[in-house]
């Protein structure tokens, strides 16, 4: 069973910074792209970061460019989305997902192109 796991969300002030993990259970991150997104109560599910299955091609949404990054550890199974300077919009529950396919040149922003899903961890960012 695919199971992919969110850790390291939490309730923080504004300009802080947060390490969110998602890691993944047996090989399934594997020569996959993966990508993070977010959700509040009111808003559709909105795109972050994507990651190559490689490692070395990332994009991050507008809205966090210069904020926030996304990397992995091939050997952990494990993709992670760093958050700086942390903003009260930036409250949400994150969320990671990944592919199917495997050695994609595409970083899909869509959401809809994921397959895999994890229950998402809850980040808070008061004034």
């Amino acid at each position: 069973q695919v199971q992919l796991v969110e850790t390291g969300g939490g309730s923080v002030r504004a300009g802080d910074s947060l390490r969110l993990s998602c890691a993944a259970s047996g090989d399934i991150f594997e020569n996959r792209t993966v990508a993070w997104f977010r959700r509040t109560p009111i808003e559709e599910r909105e795109f972050v970061a994507v990651i190559h299955w490689r490692g070395d091609r990332t994009y991050v949404a507008d809205f966090g460019q210069g904020r926030f990054t996304i990397s992995r550890d091939n050997a952990k199974n494990t993709v992670y989305l760093q958050l700086n300077n942390l903003k009260p919009h930036d409250t949400a529950m994150y969320s990671c997902a990944g592919r199917s396919e495997k050695f994609e040149t595409i970083l899909y922003q869509n959401p809809r192109r994921y397959d895999y899903w994890g229950q998402g961890t809850q980040v808070n960012v008061s004034v």
